[in-house]
């Protein structure tokens, strides 16, 4: 009998454990030639999620809880608990529901069709209209600037066969972009496409940072286009400057008295250069902060409790 490993990220998601616990049970019941353990990795919530899971798992050996010692953020934490599961297949399910579980048939279908990847894709999102369409226009960048393809519209939510976590465990990045490191493995993937529901209960736990940090840390891990792009805009507006320079010298020779050179283009090309050295430095700081944080190699959480192991 083949097992299926779900995995959950968990934090403060006390509403809606114990339902997606049900659910995915439900599934797994018209399953029946697939034994599973539901993983439960928790970033050291502040409310009564830890509390609710050991109840569950307690009536229950399928669910298997990870406690970790401090929230180790929202890339660290489901990674580490995608390298713990032993199943056949692993499927990355988040705790808020807007992930559907019942797709969870759907992806194990194609799994035994052959596909050792098969990713869930929102074609459409009940969330914020904005946010949909901003994150629509950063898979578009990123796909543009990018060395290889990635999936547009994948949260990660999917199926991944174990040959594929083994590949994972061997590459031990301390601080990995999930989603480009399955693109850069390189099997081919099958697409489900779905619309994303909107969150029924609690509130989401992504901000400017965390968005901003995982947008980042796509570019940086999969494009050497913004450097290169510095050093080529560098060496364009040396070029049109030395180019304006010559302008206003040959225009102050050839019309002396009337000419006035003026402050207002000296202020403004100093604020426009050094907005562009400014936002380069952060590209550049980018970099050097990936690369500081592969030297450091520090482990991807450290676990405080782990139960039904």
């Amino acid at each position: 009998m083949k097992t299926i490993s779900i995995v959950t990220p968990c934090y403060n998601e006390e509403e809606n454990v114990l339902e997606l616990y049900t659910q995915v049970k439900t599934v797994f019941e018209q399953m029946p030639n697939y034994a599973y353990e539901h993983i439960f990795i928790d970033n050291a919530s502040k409310d009564n999620t830890v509390s609710i899971l050991k109840e569950i798992a307690k009536s229950d050996t399928n669910a298997k809880i990870i406690v970790n010692s401090r929230n180790f953020g929202h890339i660290r934490s489901p990674y580490h608990a995608l390298l713990q599961a032993k199943g056949d297949a692993v499927i990355l399910l988040v705790a808020d529901l807007q992930d559907p579980p019942g797709m969870i048939k759907d992806f194990v279908t194609k799994w035994e069709e052959g596909y050792k990847v098969v990713l869930g894709v929102k074609t459409q999102s009940h969330e914020s209209p904005a946010m949909f369409a901003i994150r629509k226009m950063y898979y578009n960048f990123i796909n543009r600037v990018s060395e290889i393809e990635l999936t547009k519209n994948n949260t990660g939510f999917g199926l991944y066969d174990k040959q594929i976590i083994e590949i994972l465990r061997d590459i031990a990045d301390p601080y990995p972009y999930f989603r480009g490191l399955i693109s850069d493995i390189g099997f081919e993937s099958y697409k489900i496409e779905y619309v994303q529901p909107v969150r029924k209960r609690g509130i989401t736990k992504n901000n400017f940072y965390t968005l901003y940090d995982i947008a980042m840390l796509g570019i940086t891990n999969h494009s050497k286009i913004p450097l290169r792009l510095a050093a080529m805009l560098g060496f364009s507006m040396s070029a049109l400057s030395l180019l304006v320079a010559l302008g206003y010298l040959l225009a102050k020779l050839l019309f002396w008295n009337y000419f006035s050179l003026g402050t207002a283009p000296l202020i403004i090309g100093l604020f426009l250069f050094s907005s562009v050295q400014l936002f380069f430095i952060g590209i550049i700081g980018e970099y050097i902060g990936s690369i500081h944080t592969q030297i450091l190699k520090r482990p991807l959480v450290v676990e405080k409790e782990r139960i039904n192991f």
